[in-house]
């Protein structure tokens, strides 16, 4: 059902004067003391609920009036202390940086200082996006009586690298499908990881590309002028490793005791990491207001922009509608029902609320995938020519025959497949969005596999699935699939897609080579999206073996790859056949 109209996502009307109180420095448990900003309400009556920001991009964009970043004063202003801290060791915070390791303890011992204050309820809630938001989820790990519930947006990244049958998340912050996100992490660490207080600033575009293509990838950083950073110990371990247990990821034996409204996008860096978290928070919450509110608001923006989306809403290269939500309405509700204790103001909040791409609607459900979604077995099928979108793949119901031949295409890393919707440069780990993958389509290195014209429309909500029977000459290498909508002009339009490195098909705790000519099955998982494809259109599943510079380059060595400069040229193969059946699973919504 449709499940609200569509609103325009302006700042809330003040209802108060709003004075900053700059300087303070709050104490952790060690005695260093970070920079914090408090801003609070003139004229209220009565102690003050709380709502934290924890920031590694500095605490002063937060004073500014322009419309990017209101958050702050527009809080302070319904009536709340906003508190805003520079994470430690970065500006002028004390201490020394380390990405991420401070973050949880850090983040509580603030939180008790909140609490402390004559002013202060002791109620304190939690806001932010991206590393905003992967701060929150480590934090709420540790229970503080105090951190009453949250708002976690674009937190793609905070969840342990112990699931290893998790090949759609972004273990450690740093990795899918086994595959480093390349084009995300480079500008990340080099403009904000550095641990010398040094802020670079940007290179241009042009000059992260050549950074993409450096090879060895764990001298890149080095190569750029980078202050020292983290990045040797990052991309030099594997996702399992048990060096990344210092970071306190989320893992699912945690404890949680927090209600929390998340927020991601389709085309954000990670739906699939956000409902994971979502129901892993339901399901270790060690209360009831943890374990039964849980929700999630899913738009088709990229990454922290749900709630500055336009009329009409265009995405990368893809119209959709009007999808503006008033967010910070639903913002302040969320804050009201459980810091101000007005339940009425979140009661009728579902649990689920995404948006239906191509429908261009809002929809709510209370689960995910929503009700009456039917796994279906879209079959891969060709007369062994499936390269180029002009060859004869076809996707169909109906399973391959006995003795279907394979695909083949060969694989060099020194003339990786494009992936367009990103480009140098690109620090805040988003895509630009969807793009039109006609022209990379009729490269040899690209199977394509094509539905016929839709004679009705299909909806695809929820989880999406590759299974694949491959073999490679090669000891290890990447297999990339791409979910596409194909318009009748032609246009090939990316919906969602995933990686997985080979090595990593038996889990993410351990790496397995293969023997050169076997055929291994193999599952990619493309995330999640919720699509409409419309009568006309056909639905399109591409598969090669790079997405460059999104993903690094499998050098097809079986090695290291992260200190490697030489590499192979795979010739790798996607088999179809009786006993060989590779298909995509898709969430059919009912009609």
């Amino acid at each position: 059902m449709t499940c609200c109209e569509h609103h325009m996502s302006k700042p809330l009307e003040p209802r108060y004067e709003v004075v900053l109180q700059t300087g303070l420095r709050v104490p952790m448990r060690d005695g260093v003391e970070l920079a914090t900003d408090v801003y609070r309400p003139l004229g209220y009556t009565g102690k003050l609920a709380s709502i934290l920001i924890r920031t590694k991009y500095g605490k002063a964009a937060y004073r500014l009036p322009e419309p990017t970043r209101p958050v702050a004063m527009m809080f302070a202003a319904q009536g709340y202390a906003v508190v805003v801290q520079e994470l430690r060791g970065l500006f002028d915070s004390g201490g020394h940086f380390a990405l991420l390791e401070h973050d949880a303890k850090d983040g509580y011992d603030t939180l008790s200082w909140i609490a402390s204050q004559p002013w202060s309820t002791g109620r304190v809630g939690t806001y932010g996006c991206s590393a905003l938001g992967i701060t929150q989820v480590l934090t709420a790990q540790l229970c503080h009586p105090a951190h009453r519930c949250a708002i976690i947006e674009g937190a793609g990244g905070a969840l342990s690298g112990d699931r290893q049958r998790l090949g759609d998340l972004r273990l450690c912050g740093s990795r899918l499908g086994g595959a480093l996100e390349l084009s995300m992490w480079v500008p990340h660490f080099h403009q904000s990881h550095g641990k010398d207080r040094s802020r670079p600033q940007a290179k241009a575009d042009e000059e992260y590309q050549r950074a993409f293509a450096t090879l060895p990838i764990i001298d890149i950083l080095k190569i750029i002028g980078s202050p020292p950073t983290d990045w040797e110990d990052w991309v030099s371990r594997d996702p399992g490793d048990p060096w990344f247990d210092r970071f306190g990821f989320l893992r699912e034996d945690s404890a949680i005791d927090l209600p929390a409204l998340f927020v991601n996008s389709w085309y954000d860096v990670g739906a699939a990491d956000a409902l994971y978290t979502r129901r892993l928070f339901s399901a270790r919450g060690t209360s009831a207001a943890a374990r039964d509110h849980q929700h999630i608001i899913l738009s088709p923006a990229t990454h922290c922009k749900t709630a500055t989306l336009e009329a009409p809403t265009v995405i990368g290269e893809r119209e959709l509608g009007d999808a503006r939500l008033d967010c910070w309405q639903i913002y302040l509700d969320w804050f009201d029902g459980w810091l101000k204790e007005m339940p009425n103001r979140i009661e009728a909040m579902p649990r689920v609320r995404y948006y239906v791409m191509g429908r261009n609607e809002w929809r709510a459900a209370s689960e995910w995938p929503p009700a009456g979604v039917e796994l279906q077995r879209w079959f891969l099928r060709s007369g062994g020519n499936s390269n180029t979108r002009l060859g004869d793949g076809a996707l169909e119901l109906n399973p391959p025959a006995e003795d279907e031949p394979a695909d083949s295409f060969v694989y060099d890393p020194g003339n990786p497949v494009p992936f367009l919707g990103v480009h140098g440069g690109n620090s805040r780990g988003t895509t630009m969005g969807p793009r039109d993958y006609q022209e990379v389509e009729l490269r040899q290195d690209v199977l394509c596999f094509t539905s016929d014209l839709l004679e009705e429309g299909v909806e695809v909500s929820g989880f999406v699935k590759a299974v694949l029977f491959v073999s490679s000459s090669a000891p290890d290498t990447d297999f990339v699939t791409r979910l596409l909508d194909v318009h009748p002009d032609g246009r090939a339009v990316d919906v969602v897609d995933g990686i997985l490195r080979v090595r990593f098909r038996e889990g993410f705790d351990r790496s397995v080579l293969m023997e050169p000519g076997n055929v291994y099955q193999v599952q990619v998982d493309l995330d999640a999206t919720s699509n409409w494809f419309p009568p006309g259109h056909r639905i399109r599943l591409e598969i090669s073996s790079s997405s460059f510079p999104r993903f690094d380059r499998n050098l097809n060595t079986g090695g290291n790859n992260w200190d490697e400069t030489k590499w192979e040229v795979a010739h790798n193969s996607v088999h179809h056949c009786e006993e060989f059946p590779s298909y995509v699973l898709l969430p059919i919504a009912a009609a």
